[in-house]
């Protein structure tokens, strides 16, 4: 039985995701129809905290999928004064709780623009929800750990779906597969122990690490280093590979971490050089890579099921961070589902 209400909804995911399916389906056609009769362009996300990371992730999957750019809105900017004009935007925020003024805000100034506004969320009913022309809801039910999860996989669910009705069928079948790899995903990651490391007994709880990947696994990469930051308490940054090489790589050294998502579809030896890179420096690598890829030597090695494309791959990936931050939260007696200083619906502005 789980020992934590965190635990529980890491293990809903896979049920949410698959509950889901038909009535999320259903939103995002309403959605896509909305944005095909308007003259669109491009996409502004809005979104904070989990979903900002999610957001992150639909600016590579419908850059890659649909070729449409996709960029994430700065909501301060809508706050007060003039707003940014958004013309040829269809407008998309998105929250868990659908409270937060400062995203309802930029949905308002969008609809006052006449554009199309959509709001994935987990409540229909919030001041968000009545600012859309149309509502993705999230179906996830009650989240009561503070921490979010099921609503986080929930709403690459979503945005996968939004994919799908906007122009990219070859992502149905990815879509039908997800519960099942979830499924597979949750019970590998609770069967393991917190991750070590430091390699040293006793000192890796306190160890800071470094989360990297490229395109939809680094915002895979953000997640997880948000989740074992909130959670665990446990100093954790992010950062795409290109970004880290070009100087932040510095200090990543001996007594640091780096968890390495390792997307598939990247050419041949890119991640075991990248895992060499920061292994030659003195830092702990823990890969997580497809199954069978011999070439990356790491210490910690989690395996993922062979034959997902990139983003699936990186959706999925994403609960390992989840049960990692559990763990260490665990590990350093940390109140996992009340990590301090965090609130289930932050009314930023």
């Amino acid at each position: 039985m789980p020992g934590s209400m965190l635990e529980a909804e890491i293990r809903e995911q896979p049920a949410v995701v698959a509950a889901r399916a038909h009535e999320g389906l259903r939103a995002a056609v309403e959605a896509a129809a909305l944005v095909h009769g308007s003259d669109v362009s491009h996409w502004a996300i809005a979104a904070r905290g989990s979903s900002d990371n999610a957001a992150r992730f639909a600016q590579y999957l419908w850059g890659r999928h649909l070729g449409m750019a996709t960029y994430l809105a700065a909501p301060s900017l809508y706050a007060e004064g003039r707003p940014p004009v958004m013309t040829g935007a269809a407008v998309l925020a998105v929250s868990q709780s659908g409270q937060s003024p400062d995203i309802v805000r930029v949905l308002s100034v969008a609809r006052d623009q006449g554009r199309p506004t959509i709001a994935i969320t987990n409540d229909p009913s919030s001041p968000l929800a009545d600012q859309a022309d149309v509502v993705v809801p999230l179906l996830a039910g009650q989240e009561r750990s503070l921490a979010a999860t099921k609503t986080y996989t929930a709403t690459l669910h979503a945005l996968g779906q939004l994919a799908v009705a906007l122009g990219a069928p070859d992502l149905v079948e990815d879509l039908v597969r997800m519960p099942d790899l979830l499924h597979a995903t949750v019970s590998d990651a609770l069967g393991r122990p917190a991750p070590d490391l430091s390699g040293s007994s006793g000192s890796s709880l306190a160890t800071p690490l470094t989360a990297v990947g490229r395109g939809t696994g680094f915002a895979t990469a953000a997640e997880t280093a948000l989740k074992i930051r909130e959670i665990a308490g446990i100093r954790a940054e992010s950062y795409s590979v290109p970004d880290l090489l070009h100087g932040p790589v510095a200090a990543n050294g001996p007594g640091s971490a780096a968890w390495v998502v390792c997307s598939p579809g990247r050419p041949p030896g890119y991640w075991s050089e990248m895992a060499a890179t920061l292994a030659a420096s003195g830092v702990r690598v823990v890969a997580l890579h497809e199954a069978g890829q011999v070439e990356i030597t790491a210490p910690v090695r989690i395996e993922l099921p062979r034959g997902m494309p990139a983003w699936l791959f990186d959706a999925v990936a994403v609960v390992h961070g989840q049960v990692a931050a559990l763990r260490l939260g665990e590990a350093r007696a940390a109140d996992v589902d009340h990590p301090r200083g965090l609130t289930k619906v932050t009314l930023t502005m």
